[in-house]
């Protein structure tokens, strides 16, 4: 089947692209950009005044099965993910069983088979069962398929531990990706430690409690020789660091959540669980070093640190509720009202953080809209607006931290190795 979009503002920053170009699909590779494409029997998408870009990769996301379907599924995740604009996820390992073996991998790629509406690639752990205590066979998984390793959602507190892992990932070719947090210091906090968790009454998550932990993990990957990626950076002193380290030519890259540019601690004066997530939502000298990271670069890849959660495990008394927010229906928006709109990125820049950077660093050949490349490609109406609410999410859980924002950019094609996955 051949598709043929016609007359879009085409952005590739890889092939320094800006300019209405036609783009031809035919199978499941680009096959063409150029003006003025004919094609026989193609059909023909009409993309005038509309962006046309490559699909998102999203380098963080819980799809939350096997073990927790009641919160979200590979169905219904990769169904959100194509209405986002999102053409490939990588799957966080914290599954019930954890991605810590190849036969749970399996288990995983069978479900993708049979139910994924996009990619999904997949992410093993750093260590047995996510606990920190001995590592997983890391050259097995990286037989296995899987394209990263993490403990997400915890830290490897061991330093050898830490090291040594980082050694075999580097061994293997697979990359580490870093939950930085030092649990000490953390503690049982449930918000940013600071004015308003004394107001509030909660226990507050000090920045000391991630930053100290970047910069573990950083030395640690030096010493290693070997390439690291930090999650959801959310503060200040993290930003500066890792700028620091890509300076001296340590091998870092890291990526921020839209939550973490959008939303500051004043968000949760209200006791919305749904603004609970881990790390926490920083003050806005935080927020404004997110941005500032994001726009020189310091900060590779936006991602949207998908957490989906049942309604009774949100809905109930701040300090019980569980942490994290889904966001694959929402990260492009995000980026285009607060980033796009405010002048902090433009179309390109835009493109380089939720397309170019993550397909460079996890080694994909998407990401870009040259001939030959893969075709998932999106076709957005940019300054479309749409309210978020419950009844317009197609993801299982409903914890969003944008309910009830009007947000502009809506998502009307999202072409997934070339088929259309989703149409608005």
């Amino acid at each position: 089947m051949s598709i043929l979009i016609k007359g879009g503002r085409v952005i590739d920053p890889e092939n320094k692209i800006d300019a209405k170009l036609d783009i031809l699909v035919e199978g499941n590779k680009i096959s063409k950009v150029a003006k003025n494409i004919q094609a026989q029997e193609a059909t023909i998408i009409d993309a005038d005044n509309k962006i046309v870009a490559p699909g998102i990769i999203d380098m963080h996301v819980h799809l939350r099965q096997p073990g927790r379907e009641d919160k979200e599924t590979v169905a219904t995740a990769t169904l959100a993910a194509a209405k986002g604009g999102v053409t490939t996820v990588l799957a966080m390992p914290n599954t019930q069983p954890a991605m810590d073996c190849p036969e749970g991998v399996r288990l995983l790629q069978e479900i993708i088979k049979k139910d994924a509406k996009v990619n999904v690639l997949i992410c093993g752990t750093i260590t047995k069962g996510r606990l920190g205590e001995e590592l997983s066979d890391i050259a097995a998984l990286k037989k296995s398929g899987v394209y990263a390793i993490s403990d997400d959602g915890c830290s490897v507190d061991s330093d050898e531990l830490m090291l040594e892992a980082l050694k075999k990932a580097k061994q293997a070719g697979l990359l580490t990706i870093c939950h930085s947090e030092d649990k000490k210091l953390s503690g049982k906090g449930v918000i940013n430690l600071g004015f308003n968790s004394t107001r509030l009454g909660l226990r507050g998550i000090s920045n000391e409690s991630e930053y100290k932990r970047v910069r573990r993990d950083i030395e640690l990957a030096k010493k290693a020789a070997s390439a690291v990626h930090i999650a959801h950076v959310s503060c200040r002193e993290s930003v500066e660091i890792i700028a620091q380290a890509k300076k001296t030519g340590i091998k870092v890259t890291c990526e921020t959540a839209p939550h973490y540019f959008t939303l500051t601690e004043d968000a949760l004066l209200g006791y919305d669980t749904n603004m609970k997530m881990n790390p926490p939502l920083r003050s806005k000298k935080d927020l404004m070093a997110i941005k500032q990271g994001l726009k020189d670069g310091t900060i590779d890849v936006i991602a949207s640190d998908h957490a989906p959660h049942t309604e009774n495990e949100k809905d109930i008394e701040f300090e019980r509720a569980e942490f994290g927010v889904v966001g694959l229906e929402t990260e492009l928006s995000a980026g285009i009202n607060e980033l796009l709109a405010k002048g902090v990125l433009d179309w390109p820049g835009l493109v380089e953080k939720y397309c170019l950077n993550p397909a460079k660093i996890l080694g994909l050949e998407a990401g870009r809209l040259a001939k030959g490349t893969p075709a998932d490609i999106i076709i957005v109406s940019d300054q479309e607006p749409w309210v978020v609410d419950k009844q317009n999410l197609v993801s299982k859980s409903k914890n969003s931290a944008f309910l009830g924002y009007s947000l502009k950019g809506a998502v009307d094609y999202t072409i997934c190795k070339g088929q259309v996955v989703y149409k608005r």
